[in-house]
């Protein structure tokens, strides 16, 4: 690119800078030097590919979707939290909100991501243990007391039963007086994930993909404010795959799912802003603000080229990021503060929307108040003391951190083409249904993890406390424990609620859901008014088991 284009880039980024709002903040250093709010190349210089670099808020959005960055508005602190029954996940909701944070993110145990109720057989021993017991409406209606719906952007990590859980939390915002149309939050609902990494599903993929169609068109219609598909690649990288596996196997996923909108009829400028993403910020510091511009660009172009979207938002790649659980350790488990660190302040320079920062303590237990605090702590001091927030990428241009972004996307960009090739039609979808069912990605994945591992033992990779320095003075944490008496009390309280409920009107409200999944009618408000007269989850679920079946993954060897 030429100086006289660099030029008119500036005074573009300049416009759109003075027009949009600002922080009332001090954006000095803290020896009082003023910093603009962005740098680039010097008056009069020709920088070949600077198009591929630009200007925050502006295609390819390398640098940050909005001219101000961090200027104009922080990153959300999203702690993510869940443990026990509604009422005590409750009380950290309030404890975390009251602390600082900017919205929730709520962590379900095993049973709810797996569609089953607190008292099935195959729940034992795992009530409240992983993340929060929700059977029915009611739980919601407890986990959310004294919290307003309507003011706060609520996100929900789950997949396999994502939207009977949706309908639940309508129904608790709607029983709070809410107007759902203006309800603001995330679902992951993301399936291909799971198929992929993470291995909690519930039907075969096609049953799968329809419900997410219909959410989609649900919350288009309905309540468009609402995010109902965040597409992971949390899990994917968690699951041992490399920066550039995960980047491409999200990404993929996406289109995967802007196709899904696209064969519903839906206009990819009005859905496309729906989508959000959540990524791993890993330890590598450079590969991961790498690889978070890497997606944006990616993301932009293939929505403007391959997929026809004009509207600016539909090209805006917004993600949210957790700090690396597969990075801590249960031994010196203190270090793991430093590691978070690192990992929260790779995604803020990277220009994630929202945060999650881990605990030192969760390879051991879930947090307890006191470590939930320290990795809340850690997002408030990077956002008010380091300056961080002062320039918008304040890496953009760097020789490294470009050669690392671009050789990102063009490893992604390979797996692109690789995933098309599998499939039979020539649609991103067909390649990743193929890929689900022939094992391709999971080879993939444990291929990496091996090598990783390799890497480990030779002494290639180091990790501070486990390979290398392991003499400690530290003492054994205290961890949180949950009691066996956290499932004894959710089991007695879901009996007694099917005991005062109207059985037949659960029972014909369930057998309209079923019937309208046996056609193409929108299943959302049928299942909504199932959630309303009490069906619970596990009832829901079962019911569309009977109907779909289940998925049972292929053995391999």
């Amino acid at each position: 690119m030429n100086a006289e284009e660099i030029a008119a880039g500036r005074e573009r980024w300049q416009a759109r800078y003075d027009a949009a709002r600002k922080r009332d903040a001090d954006f000095t250093t803290l020896s009082g030097l003023e910093v603009d709010p962005v740098y680039g190349p010097p008056p009069g210089a020709d920088v070949p590919g600077f198009e591929r670099i630009g200007w925050p808020g502006e295609y390819p959005y390398t640098r940050g979707l909005y001219p101000t960055g961090y200027r104009g508005r922080t990153w959300t602190i999203r702690q993510f939290a869940g443990f026990g029954n509604a009422r005590q996940t409750n009380e950290r909701y309030k404890m975390i909100l009251g602390a600082g944070g900017g919205g929730l993110s709520v962590a379900f145990d095993m049973p709810t991501l797996m569609g089953r109720d607190s008292d099935d057989p195959q729940a034992l021993g795992e009530v409240g243990h992983c993340g929060v017991a929700v059977d029915s409406a009611v739980d919601m209606d407890v986990l959310f007391d004294g919290i307003d719906l309507a003011a706060t952007t609520t996100s929900m990590t789950i997949s396999g039963p994502a939207v009977p859980v949706f309908c639940m939390y309508l129904v608790a915002a709607e029983r709070q007086g809410a107007d759902l149309s203006t309800l603001d939050g995330t679902l992951q609902t993301d399936i291909f994930k799971e198929y992929i990494a993470q291995k909690e599903w519930l039907f075969e993929p096609e049953p799968h993909l329809r419900l997410i169609g219909d959410l989609m068109e649900y919350c288009a219609h309905n309540i468009p404010r609402y995010k109902p598909l965040s597409v992971s690649g949390y899990h994917i990288r968690e699951a041992g795959s490399t920066a550039a596996q995960e980047l491409a196997y999200t990404l993929a996923d996406g289109f995967g799912y802007v196709e899904l909108g696209l064969s519903r009829g839906l206009d990819v400028n009005l859905f496309a802003p729906g989508l959000s993403f959540f990524f791993d910020a890993h330890v590598d510091f450079f590969e991961e603000i790498a690889k978070f511009r890497a997606a944006r660009r990616i993301w932009a172009r293939w929505l403007r080229d391959v997929y026809g979207a004009t509207d600016e938002r539909a090209l805006w790649l917004r993600f949210h990021t957790q700090t690396a659980g597969v990075s801590l350790t249960a031994q010196q488990p203190v270090n793991n503060v430093v590691r978070t660190a690192v990992e929260a302040l790779a995604a803020v320079l990277g220009g994630t929307n929202s945060l999650h920062t881990n605990a030192l303590d969760e390879t051991l237990a879930l947090p307890t108040d006191e470590s939930a605090e320290i990795a809340l702590r850690t997002q408030q001091v990077l956002m008010e003391e380091i300056g961080v927030t002062n320039v918008a990428d304040p890496l953009g241009g760097s020789w490294y951190v470009e050669a690392l972004t671009d050789r990102i996307e063009a490893e992604a960009e390979e797996i692109f083409a690789k995933i098309k090739s599998m499939g039979s039609d020539g649609t991103i979808t067909s390649g990743i249904l193929r890929g689900i069912e022939d094992g391709w990605f999971t080879g993939q994945i444990a291929e990496a993890a091996f090598v990783y591992q390799q890497a480990l033992e030779k002494g290639d990779k180091r990790v501070v406390g486990v390979t290398h320095h392991t003499g400690t003075v530290t003492k054994p944490l205290e961890i949180l424990r949950i009691s066996h008496e956290v499932e004894l009390e959710q089991r007695k309280l879901l009996a007694g609620r099917r005991g005062e409920r109207d059985k037949a009107a659960v029972d014909a409200a369930i057998s309209r859901m079923v019937d309208v999944a046996r056609t193409d009618a929108n299943i959302v408000p049928a299942m909504l008014d199932a959630v309303r007269v009490e069906a619970t989850l596990g009832e829901i679920c079962d019911a569309l088991r009977a109907e779909w079946g289940v998925y049972r993954e292929p053995a391999r060897f």
